[in-house]
């Protein structure tokens, strides 16, 4: 069995989220997806606060079906978050086959990863374009979705209908309205 760990700042969850997820799963490239939401950024990355954030990737989760769960991990490692201390916790807690599930946007930093080169080792990375963006050869290429666009709009007063799937919609609490 492989499980593909999507991990990621999830501020808030969006449709781009469900996609790639879906997608591992569609495809066969996992038998299962982990939802990892990252609990401090390694980049100091201002984040809504990790229960917020945590709430609307269950409700993400539960909307995927019983294939996709989220990981609590990262709230019980030291901080700031490491993927590969999130990982080797996870590997240790589920003895599962893991590979770690990334969009094309981020790899112009994984240089700045804590051993990213054990990362490519040990976790195989799954690396899906994301539209915008240099994507690898043959990838599947995702919408150009947001988080910073979702908050934008509802600091806005904007509809995000079309950006959030309505189980994260519907549990978006009034933080979001001011986020």
């Amino acid at each position: 069995m492989v499980v593909a760990v999507y991990g990621g700042s999830f501020n808030p969850p969006h449709v781009g989220h469900a996609l790639v997820a879906s997608w591992a799963l569609w495809t066969g490239a996992a038998d299962r997806v982990v939802l990892l939401p990252t609990y401090r950024h390694a980049f100091d990355k201002a984040l809504a606060p990790w229960d917020e954030r945590l709430r609307l990737c269950e409700a993400l989760a539960r909307a995927l079906g019983p294939s996709v769960s989220v990981s609590r991990i990262e709230a019980d490692l030291p901080v700031p978050s490491y993927t590969i201390d999130s990982l080797d916790a996870l590997r240790a807690e589920t003895g599962a086959r893991l590979r770690l599930l990334i969009g094309a946007d981020v790899l112009p930093t994984v240089s700045a990863w804590k051993r990213w080169d054990r990362i490519e080792q040990e976790y195989a990375p799954i690396v899906v374009g994301r539209a915008g963006y240099a994507n690898p050869a043959d990838s599947v290429v995702f919408p150009d979705v947001s988080s910073t666009e979702v908050r934008e709009r509802l600091r806005a007063g904007r509809s995000v209908a079309h950006l959030v799937p309505a189980d994260v919609r519907s549990a978006l609490g009034p933080y979001w309205s001011a986020a």
